[in-house]
C-alpha cells in the first residue's frame, strides 16, 4: 500500500473487490515528435483480472494498420530494438503495460501493450490538471460550499478540505498533487463549472492529445465502469502537462503546508504538513515527479519524469503483478533507457497535439479577477457604435487635458496622480506606458453610504476635485453631443445632385 498521512488520506478497507496488478507511470517531459493518426479504440476493458486482456486487448484496442505512434506499438508483447552494444532490458518487468520514451524525441524506445487499455486510477489527474490548471490564477481564493465535497466516493483519498472555508487554488493544486485529493478535484471541477462540464472538458482534451484509448468518467480516476486509459496514453498526459510550468512545480514538490479548521475559540486558522506520496521523488536521481495513485480495481499507479545529463525520459507502467513492484520496475526502465540512449532503434513515436481544424486546443489561460477591466467597459464595447467611441475620444482627451492643466496650476509639487475617470467613475484605460502597475478592478466598498467627494472607482483620492470634475463632465458630455451630431450628420445619404 502507499503511505499516506493518515489525517489528510483515507482508504477504505472493506467492502472493494481483491486487487489484481497495479498500474505504474513514470513519465518524463518535452519534446516534438511527429503525428500519427488512429482509430478510437473500443470503449471500455475487460477487468484487471481478466486473463486474455493482456493478450488480445492491444490489438483490439488500436487497429494495427493505423496505430497512434507507430504499428509496433499495437503489439502485445515486448517490442525493442537494440544495436551492438545496448543494455539488456530489465529481467524482471511484470507490467502488463508499460512504456518508455526520450521526451525531446518523442521516440519510444521500448514497449508493451502500450495501448492496452486499463482503469488509470489516480494518474488520471494529469489529464485534470492538463485541463484545469491553466484557468485559474493561483492567487485566487475560493470559499468552498458545502455541495462541492457531497459526491465523493467511498473510500477517496482526501487532503482535508472543509467547508465553508476559503482555499488558495494553489493550495488545492499541491492537494491534488501531494496527497491526491479528490476533495480537492472536486472543488476546482465545481469551480470549472461542475463535474460533468470537467468530464467533458477532459475526454475534448484527450482527443486533442490523440489520446484515443481514454474514455474519462470521473474527473480524480476514481474506479468507475468504463473509465480505461493506456501507458501511451499517460505518457502523453505527462509529457503536455509538464510544459506548463506550474504543473511541473507542482508535481515536484515534496512537502507543503496545508490550511486547515478554523478555531472558533482564537478565530486562527491552523495549518498541517502534506507530503508526496510518489516514493521515488527526492530519491531516484534525477527525477522530476509526476503522479502516483492506486484503486483496488487498478492497483498501483505512477507517473513521474526524470531528467540526467541532458536527457529526459518518459516512462510508465501499469499493473505490475505486485503493488510494491510499481516504482522498482519504473526505477529499472529509467536505469536502462538512460543507459540504452543512442544504442536502441525507436518501435514508435509519441503524437503532437492535433493543431488543425476541429481540434481541441489546449484550454486557454483566464485572466485573473483583479486584472479584468470594469464591467461598465466592457459592456461599453457592445453598446457603444463608432461615433459613440469617436465622442468618447474627444471626452476622455479634453478631461486629460484639463487634468493635467489643473495639477501644474494647484498642485504643481504633488508627484502621485490617480487615472482620469469617465462619467459614472469609470476609470480610463492608460496607455501601455501609463502607470501600467495599476489592476483594473473596482474595489467593494466597505461602508454604506454615497462615495466621497473626490473619489475615483480605483481608489484613492483622485487629482481633480469633485466639484471641478463635475464641470469637466459637462464639457465632456456636451462635446461629446455635438460629435455624435455631426458624425450623424456626415453619415446621413445626400440626395444624388445633376449640374
Amino acid at each position: 500500500m502507499q503511505q499516506r498521512s493518515p489525517h489528510v488520506s483515507r482508504r477504505a478497507r472493506a467492502g472493494r473487490p481483491a486487487a489484481a496488478g497495479a498500474v505504474a507511470v513514470l513519465v518524463l517531459a518535452a519534446g516534438a515528435p511527429a503525428a500519427f493518426s488512429a482509430p478510437s479504440p473500443s470503449p471500455s476493458a475487460s477487468p484487471p483480472s481478466a486473463p486474455a486482456a493482456g493478450a488480445a486487448g492491444a490489438g483490439a484496442a488500436q487497429d494495427a494498420a493505423a496505430v497512434v505512434g507507430g504499428e509496433r506499438l499495437g503489439r502485445p508483447a515486448v517490442q525493442v530494438a537494440p544495436r551492438t552494444g545496448a543494455p539488456e532490458l530489465p529481467a524482471v518487468l511484470t507490467g502488463r503495460s508499460w512504456l518508455i520514451a526520450d521526451a525531446a524525441t518523442g521516440e519510444v524506445l521500448a514497449a508493451r501493450n502500450a495501448h492496452l487499455p486499463l482503469p488509470p486510477a489516480s494518474t488520471l489527474k494529469m489529464l485534470f490538471a492538463d485541463t484545469v490548471l491553466p484557468k485559474f490564477d493561483r492567487a485566487l481564493e475560493h470559499q468552498v460550499a458545502p455541495a462541492e465535497l457531497a459526491a465523493l466516493g467511498a473510500g477517496s483519498s482526501l487532503v482535508g478540505i472543509k467547508e465553508n472555508l476559503p482555499y488558495r487554488v494553489e493550495d488545492l493544486w499541491r492537494g491534488v498533487f501531494l496527497a491526491s485529493g479528490n476533495d480537492a478535484v472536486h472543488v476546482l471541477s465545481h469551480m470549472n463549472g461542475g463535474l460533468a462540464r470537467t468530464v467533458t472538458q477532459m475526454q475534448e482534451r484527450a482527443t486533442a492529445l490523440q489520446a484515443r484509448d481514454t474514455r474519462v468518467v470521473s474527473p480524480e480516476g476514481y474506479d468507475q465502469d468504463g473509465q480505461v486509459s493506456s501507458a501511451y496514453d499517460l505518457t502523453l498526459f505527462a509529457r503536455a502537462g509538464l510544459r506548463n510550468p506550474d504543473f511541473r512545480g507542482y508535481c515536484a514538490t515534496r512537502t507543503a503546508r496545508f490550511p486547515g479548521a478554523l478555531d472558533k475559540v482564537t478565530g486562527q486558522r491552523s495549518a498541517f504538513d502534506i507530503a508526496n506520496t510518489d516514493r521515488l521523488l527526492g530519491k531516484y536521481p534525477g527525477l522530476i515527479g509526476v503522479k502516483n495513485g492506486y484503486t483496488t480495481n487498478a492497483g498501483a499507479t505512477f507517473t513521474g519524469a526524470a531528467e540526467r545529463d541532458g536527457r529526459t525520459l518518459l516512462v510508465t507502467v501499469m499493473h505490475p503483478e505486485q503493488q510494491s513492484k510499481v516504482y522498482d520496475e519504473a526505477a529499472a526502465l529509467l536505469d536502462w533507457g538512460f543507459a540504452a540512449a543512442g544504442k536502441v532503434e525507436p518501435v514508435g513515436r509519441l503524437v503532437e497535439e492535433e493543431t488543425g481544424p476541429g481540434a481541441s486546443a489546449a484550454p486557454a489561460t483566464e485572466a485573473p479577477a483583479s486584472g479584468v477591466l470594469p464591467h461598465a467597459i466592457q459592456q461599453a464595447d457592445h453598446a457603444l457604435g463608432p461615433a459613440g467611441w469617436t465622442a468618447l475620444a474627444f471626452g476622455t482627451a479634453l478631461a486629460l487635458w484639463a487634468a493635467g492643466r489643473l495639477r501644474t496650476r494647484r498642485r504643481p509639487h504633488t508627484a502621485a496622480a490617480a487615472l482620469p475617470v469617465l462619467p459614472g467613475g469609470v476609470p480610463v484605460p492608460p496607455r501601455p506606458d501609463y502607470a501600467p502597475h495599476i489592476a483594473y478592478s473596482v474595489p467593494a466598498r466597505t461602508t454604506a453610504g454615497p462615495a466621497p467627494r473626490g473619489s475615483t472607482a480605483v481608489g484613492g483620492a483622485t487629482a481633480v476635485g469633485g466639484g471641478t470634475r463635475r464641470r469637466l463632465t459637462r464639457h465632456a458630455r456636451s462635446l461629446a453631443r455635438t460629435t455624435r451630431a455631426r458624425l450623424a450628420a456626415t453619415n446621413t445619404p445626400h440626395q444624388d445632385r445633376r449640374p
